[in-house]
């Protein structure tokens, strides 16, 4: 078995997580996914072009619904106008496509493989960090990625453990907590997990540093992603005590600043998790049908 670097082994009452196991079935899903995997590989690419992308793209059909669907959601303000894959790709972001890659080739979409509530949580903290990203210097797209693929280490701590990862969940009803016992059955969290997983993939450092800096409340790397998850909290935990958003963000947002983001998440979170897992509500745009876009 391979300890992650650092991690403490005296906690963990089972054998010490195998990350390379984990990481290469993740290589074998993306054999069975191998447009999402190709959209991974070259998205990052500085030759890549939003028209090579969107030629990519159009080979799996779902993903690209998706995208599609994505471009014309509220988020974007482009409801109906985005007709083409090359339009879709442009709008929403080689990062963003490259997210929903991710999710489709880890298997993300598939909500019977996945913890309790998953959906609920990730589109909370996707909008959240989104929604928060300017007070912070951030870029809201770029944190829209970062809430999407944050909880990405978790669904496969739960895939390859998911009697142990149920016992965490059943006992451990906040995100920090989950986190703790994670380390404690695993020695590594999702959070941490998510980031390895990411710079393998060779995601930019943007989207990783704010995985491995939540726990250190003086950070200001990891504050962003701290106040999406305490939004996430407190839309999903029921009975929740609040943290005091002050001490998580280091005085960077007050109280009346999530009142606002909680409205919003609320709001989007539903026609946001219809884009990412591809489902159909009676008011989409006719856009987000295969038959109804060009290439």
């Amino acid at each position: 078995m391979t300890p992650f670097p650092g991690s403490d082994t005296r906690v963990a009452p089972v054998p010490v997580f195998d990350i390379e196991k984990v990481l290469a079935s993740i290589e074998t899903m993306a054999a069975q996914r191998p447009v999402a995997a190709q959209i991974v590989s070259v998205a990052n690419s500085d030759d890549t072009s939003a028209k090579a992308l969107a030629r990519i793209l159009a080979s799996d059909v779902a993903l690209a619904s998706r995208v599609m669907k994505l471009a014309n959601s509220a988020y974007f303000g482009m409801r109906g106008r985005v007709t083409s894959l090359q339009f879709a790709v442009t709008v929403v972001g080689f990062t963003t496509v490259r997210t929903m890659a991710t999710v489709a080739l880890t298997n993300l979409d598939d909500e019977s493989r996945l913890p309790e509530n998953f959906w609920d949580v990730t589109t909370s903290l996707a909008l959240a960090a989104s929604s928060l990203a300017p007070r912070f210097g951030e870029r809201p797209q770029e944190s829209l990625c970062l809430g999407l693929l944050a909880q990405m280490g978790a669904a496969l701590l739960h895939h390859n453990d998911p009697v142990g990862y149920g016992e965490i969940l059943a006992s451990e009803p906040t995100y920090r907590g989950r986190r703790s016992a994670e380390t404690r059955r695993y020695g590594i969290n999702g959070l941490r997990l998510t980031s390895v997983a990411l710079e393998q993939w060779g995601f930019p450092v943007s989207l990783t540093t704010p995985l491995k800096e939540i726990d250190d409340d003086r950070s200001m790397d990891g504050a962003l992603l701290r106040a999406a998850f305490e939004v996430a909290a407190r839309l999903t935990v029921e009975d929740y005590e609040d943290e005091p958003i002050v001490r998580l963000t280091c005085g960077r947002l007050r109280e009346d600043d999530v009142v606002p983001v909680l409205d919003q998440v609320r709001a989007d979170a539903a026609e946001l998790r219809r884009a990412m897992l591809g489902e159909t509500a009676a008011s989409d745009d006719p856009s987000g049908n295969p038959e109804e876009w060009t290439p």
